[in-house]
């Protein structure tokens, strides 16, 4: 997949080239100050005026105040500034004005932030009230009717920017008229702009904030739209700019390219139509049920946006299916880009009581009007190519690691691949192993915890109907002098010492010291047992050996160029892709032309005993540089000399 297909359109949208071209032109020939006085100044306030006569069409707000911003959080701001003044001022009047502060559930962190911001800083005391919405994410009008009484200020939003939902803002001017509501009423459009009509005169709306970067146009850019004779605040002063509504020298780049994008919207042509939109992401959304056969939509789509599909698969993680996406070239996200970095369920979809497993699991997908035939089709295509590369047979690895909050579990395979024996299993991966264990047509041979109520054994037990615990007396070896349970496992035997569990082959019913590979549970206290591995329930590393002193891992980052010019320095170096199977299957990692060994991080504690028998410089690989990190950091502190990784990875690599 040498090109990549970007399906996350509600975070960010490419530039339009009209837009680019705008930018460009008002950078060279229309660089002037729109607040000077002389010809190039004038020719730069001719082109802010045309922007700002575009918008209001675009908007349909002939009245009213449209103003150029920064984007949809100081639209934000300015608005929640705005509104809280109004109510301090009709307090001082005696005026009716609410005790409440009324927010959607699943509003974008901005707005609710912003409201906590302003009412401490200004000290209005208001009560922050959430509003909540049903199981299809729209908001609560029979909770509203409650609330709207004592609202001072209501906030919700056009469309969700997680799931797609399309309010229903008819219903909620209804309520607010009908309980004669004192409340002001912000609307967030960021992700209604060219996807929804918009006729702001003829609405309630007294606040309406947009981002330009939603939409083609650059970052930087925006517009707030305020009712005609709603209150206002400016949120900067200064040089009086934008008839003193938003002082500081206008981003003329940006608002031209701004009005290159309203432009291909008024005269129609460049974008798609609702109809179409609608029509591709069918198209989508059977591409996805074909590919992940089980898979649940997360949003009703005859209440979501034309061009946004969320999602759950079953039995993976958000986290996996944004990976093998990624291996495909196909760009989606977890949910708000906001919130990516925050490792924390979606409180979208938590909002709407989707089970937690599911929002585990969620993606988003979404694409732009300017999405083409070709483009859909592409896209289709490399959705049903991640479909059948999660279906690409498992390797039976000897030995491989899962993880969970924090915890690590091993499963133990035969040779063939055909028995496994399961140590302090991940209760939330227990459905998981169960169902893999079942395609592989795998027999579990025992299943237990390391330490009472540590694991998941009962979990996964109770799946596959067997007895947890440690299975006594099936067979027993000789180890340092004394006879223990042990559980034959192809030519290995894992032998119970008690605290501990050893891995290891066996020779005449006796298990040597130096025969045991890998131990399980306490760390060993017999300094025989040195060189082998020792596999942890908790703590970083998982993995580590106690006969071998660790080496520094501050210096493992090598740049992509820097990788390849050690890479062929080196040429016994081997390129490690750590990436799990299903992103191999989906493209298989390359640097600068060089094919990389596929070795998955879950499987990287048995690849570690051969690499430290037989060492050799070893590079490792993967989509963002973080498991190639974790796996360089591993073989030094086993004390591997020469491991390293790829800094920033695929990603940054091309």
């Amino acid at each position: 997949m040498n090109t990549e297909l970007y399906l996350d359109a509600n975070a960010t949208s490419p530039v339009l080239p009209a837009a680019i071209e705008a930018a460009t032109a008002a950078m060279q020939a229309c660089f002037g100050n729109p607040s000077s006085s002389h010809a190039c100044g004038l020719r730069a306030k001719a082109l802010l005026d045309a922007t700002r006569a575009r918008a209001r069409r675009v908007l349909g707000a002939a009245s009213g105040r449209v103003m150029f911003t920064s984007g949809a959080t100081e639209g934000i701001q300015t608005a929640v500034l705005s509104a809280l003044c109004a109510v301090q001022e009709r307090r001082r009047r005696g005026a009716a004005c609410g005790d409440l502060l009324v927010v959607g559930a699943t509003e974008h962190k901005a707005v609710p932030e912003s409201l906590a911001h302003w009412n401490r800083l200004l000290g209005t005391g208001l009560e922050l009230r959430v509003l909540p919405v049903d199981g299809d994410g729209r908001h609560r009008l029979d909770v509203l009717r409650e609330l709207a009484p004592r609202a001072a200020f209501v906030c919700t939003m056009a469309a969700n920017n997680e799931t797609g939902v399309v309010s229903d803002l008819d219903g909620i001017a209804r309520v607010l008229a009908e309980t004669d509501s004192p409340a002001l009423w912000m609307v967030d459009c960021v992700q209604a702009l060219g996807k929804l009509p918009l006729a702001l005169d003829a609405t309630r709306i007294d606040y309406a904030p947009f981002s330009g970067h939603k939409l083609y146009a650059p970052k930087g850019v925006g517009l707030l739209y305020v009712r005609e004779g709603a209150p206002y605040t400016p949120l900067m002063c200064g040089g009086g700019q934008e008839a003193g509504q938003r002082s500081g020298t206008e981003n003329m780049a940006g608002i031209a390219a701004l009005g290159a994008v309203l432009g291909a919207l008024e005269e129609g042509g460049t974008f798609r139509s609702h109809a179409q939109l609608h029509a591709w992401r069918d198209r989508l959304a059977a591409a996805l049920r074909e590919a992940f056969p089980g898979l649940v939509f997360n949003a009703p789509l005859a209440h979501a946006l034309p061009t946004t599909l969320n999602f759950s698969v079953p039995g993976m993680s958000s986290k996996e299916l944004l990976d093998l996406f990624d291996a495909a070239g196909v760009r989606v996200s977890a949910g708000s880009a906001c919130s990516a970095a925050k490792a924390a369920p979606s409180y979208v979809l938590d909002a709407m009581g989707v089970p937690a497993v599911r929002s585990a699991s969620a993606v988003r997908l979404s694409f732009g009007p300017l999405a083409d035939e070709g483009f859909i089709e592409d896209a289709c295509a490399r959705i049903l190519h991640c479909g059948r590369a999660l279906g690409v047979a498992k390797p039976a690895a000897r030995l491989q690691q899962l993880e969970s909050c924090g915890a690590s579990g091993w499963l133990l395979f035969d040779d063939a691949g055909h028995h496994c024996i399961a140590i302090d299993p991940p209760a939330a991966l227990a459905q998981r192993i169960a169902a893999d264990l079942g395609a592989r047509g795998c027999r579990l041979l025992a299943c237990f915890d390391t330490s009472h109520g540590a694991g998941g054994a009962d979990a996964l037990c109770e799946i596959l109907g067997v007895k947890p615990g440690w299975p006594g007396g099936a067979q027993h070896v000789v180890f340092a002098g004394a006879m223990i349970d042990a559980i034959a496992l192809g030519q290995d035997v894992l032998a119970n010492a008690g605290d501990a569990w050893l891995l290891g082959r066996a020779e005449n019913g006796m298990l040597a010291p130096q025969g045991v590979r890998f131990v399980f549970g306490a760390a060993p206290a017999d300094a025989a047992l040195d060189a082998a591995l020792c596999c942890h329930r908790i703590g970083e590393p998982a993995v580590s050996r106690p006969g071998a002193a660790a080496l520094p891992d501050e210096d493992i980052d090598l740049d992509p160029a820097s990788a390849a010019a050690y890479l062929a320095a080196h040429p016994d170096a081997l390129l490690v892709d750590v990436r799990e199977l299903p992103e191999h299957a989906a493209a298989c990692a390359q640097l600068r032309g060089r094919r990389a060994q596929h070795v998955p991080l879950s499987q990287l504690a048995g690849q570690a005993a051969q690499w430290l028998r037989e060492p050799r410089p070893l590079v490792f690989l993967c989509r963002s540089g973080n498991r190639s990190a974790r796996a360089a950091r591993l073989l030094r502190r086993l004390g591997h000399a020469q491991a390293w990784h790829v800094a920033g990875g695929l990603a940054l690599a091309g």
